[in-house]
């Protein structure tokens, strides 16, 4: 309410005179100003609760794994795909790639850009089982099988398998002889560090597999490398001739073998042909001699037939009585006569 103070002043009232324009005018503006700025509020609270909300969603690759965190606490796992979790700081999570082969190296070091390669003596030099010193790099190839281990378990599980690379190699190398180490026992060394390697990255829980161990290099030091690779040179030599001379023997033995049976086996058939042979021969000669003394004279002309007949094959014979013996025809040519007699027919 407003008071005129000129009317009491005159001593007169004329009573209540209401608001003004501009003051109705202001009280709107006032009114719509306090209005609007709320509304502005209220859609910048709830555009940035909006944002905050979408900051929940992640993707998950193909071979990755998703590691939910919920105030820190591991909850669950997540497969690859388009997935959401609660927004920061409720939950929280992590990506690890399972697929992806990692690499590390002892006693040397890769620069993967220019493929430059830097030695690390100090990792590389080592003592072997019969107290001589080897230069030897390892390289190392491995995945992440377990993701839960390989981010919780270990502050670093890429360090702890380098440090223990190292370790499984000095192990290794340093219960085998040198000469094992450089020559027929590398393969073998390779599978042992695989083996120790695996044994100590499961023991500190590193959520990692190795899936390849390889010497790069096996070497003496290099004030006597070339003495050392002489001496290997010369053991595979003794090797190569061995084996050479090995497996001459095992091809010249079975031939020997062999030829000696199968000439044991032909005596053996001579054998049992001759005797056969000689069994039927005398055979037949009891049978012959049987003949003979039931007829000598025709027996014996008989043998003697057969004799020149065995003599004189494919010869042409002529048989003629014995001389001095009376004969009406001593010798015709019989044959001869036949065959004309034939010849005539035929025509």
């Amino acid at each position: 309410m407003a008071w005129e103070d000129n009317d009491f002043q005159k001593g007169g009232y004329r009573g209540y005179s209401g608001p003004s324009m501009d003051e109705v005018v202001t009280k709107i503006q006032e009114k719509m100003t306090r209005w609007g700025g709320k509304r502005i509020q209220l859609i910048l609270v709830a555009v940035a609760v909006g944002i905050w909300l979408a900051t929940g969603i992640y993707m998950v690759s193909p071979g990755e794994m998703g590691v939910i965190r919920q105030f820190g606490k591991e909850v669950y796992q997540t497969a690859p795909g388009l997935r959401y979790r609660l927004p920061w700081p409720i939950q929280t999570h992590d990506v690890v790639h399972l697929a992806r082969v990692r690499r590390a190296e002892v006693g040397l070091r890769t620069d993967l850009y220019t493929g430059r390669v830097k030695l690390e003596p100090r990792e590389s030099l080592m003592l072997t089982g019969d107290e001589n010193i080897v230069d030897a790099q390892l390289f190392v190839q491995y995945v992440v099988k377990d993701p839960s281990q390989f981010l919780f378990r270990v502050r670093n599980a890429e360090l702890v398998l380098k440090t223990a690379a190292e370790v499984a190699l000095r192990s290794v190398v340093g219960r085998n002889t040198i000469d094992h180490t450089m020559t027929e026992g590398r393969v073998v060394v390779q599978d042992e560090i695989k083996r120790h390697l695996q044994t100590l990255l499961d023991e500190y829980q590193t959520g990692l597999m190795v899936t390849e161990a390889r010497l790069l290099v096996v070497d003496p030091p290099e004030e006597v490398k070339d003495a050392f690779h002489d001496v290997v040179r010369a053991w595979e030599d003794r090797e190569r001739l061995m084996r050479e001379a090995e497996g001459y023997r095992e091809d010249l033995i079975p031939k020997a073998r062999g030829e000696a049976a199968h000439m044991v086996r032909s005596a053996e058939a001579y054998r049992e042909q001759r005797i056969i042979r000689a069994q039927g021969d005398a055979k037949k000669f009891l049978e012959v001699l049987k003949a003979y003394q039931k007829a000598k004279d025709v027996t014996r002309e008989r043998l003697y037939l057969e004799t020149l007949d065995k003599i004189l094959t494919g010869k042409e014979k002529y048989i003629l009585p014995p001389a001095g013996k009376d004969s009406v025809l001593k010798w015709l040519p019989l044959k001869d006569a036949i065959t004309i007699q034939e010849g005539k027919k035929e025509k």
